[in-house]
């Protein structure tokens, strides 16, 4: 099943609400995520070895880095509350945060953005939602730092200076290129694209 926008049945009985709609599907499709952002509910199946693989391996230079420690932390699978609907939210592959996350707790497993100096996501069958819904929303945020490894064109994106709805800087990395990400988040992190774009391939 791949990102979707599920509508709700209209009764003039209970509220309208999306977050129990989430809650539902998540219930009955265990490991699934689901996300809503813009007032759509976007649905996303348990990601594949090759994705689990990425992530694990994207960890590695952050922590080498000093940022899962008493300031920061390195966290997989953080709700974050965003400000662009009544029950919004997104849950990224990876982030930083700062150590006093649990200071910043919002409601529904989610934590208020300010805590928050990087999202990455590791695109799965959604990854038009990854590269077109999120950034405006991350942007709307605030989040200083968000990054795609965007598995389908082999690419990896960096998106910085969050001004609206939108990053007004985003670079597109390649294969065969060294990126250093902005110090903001705590300390310089170097990431071989090559090195991520084939921890996300399926082997054969």
């Amino acid at each position: 099943m791949s990102a979707a926008s599920v509508e709700q049945p209209f009764d003039d009985e209970e509220p309208f609400s999306l977050t129990a709609i989430a809650d539902e599907i998540m219930e009955r499709h265990p490991g699934y995520r689901v996300e809503i952002i813009g007032g759509h509910l976007l649905v996303t199946p348990s990601p594949d070895a090759p994705h689990a693989r990425a992530l694990t391996g994207l960890m590695i230079p952050f922590i080498a880095a000093g940022l899962h420690g008493a300031e920061t932390e390195v966290l997989q699978n953080v709700g974050l509350w965003l400000p662009t609907g009544a029950e919004d939210y997104a849950i990224p592959d990876l982030v930083v945060v700062d150590a006093d996350i649990d200071d910043h707790f919002v409601q529904n497993n989610c934590y208020d953005p300010v805590c928050f100096r990087l999202v990455l996501e590791v695109t799965s069958s959604n990854w038009k939602d990854d590269l077109r819904t999120k950034p405006a929303a991350y942007a709307e945020a605030k989040v200083p730092v968000y990054v795609v490894v965007d598995r389908k064109h082999q690419r990896l994106h960096v998106l910085t200076d969050p001004d609206g709805s939108a990053y007004t800087n985003h670079r597109v990395h390649a294969p065969g290129e060294t990126i250093t990400l902005p110090d903001t988040i705590g300390s310089e992190v170097t990431l071989d694209v090559e090195q991520i774009i084939k921890a996300g391939t399926r082997r054969s």
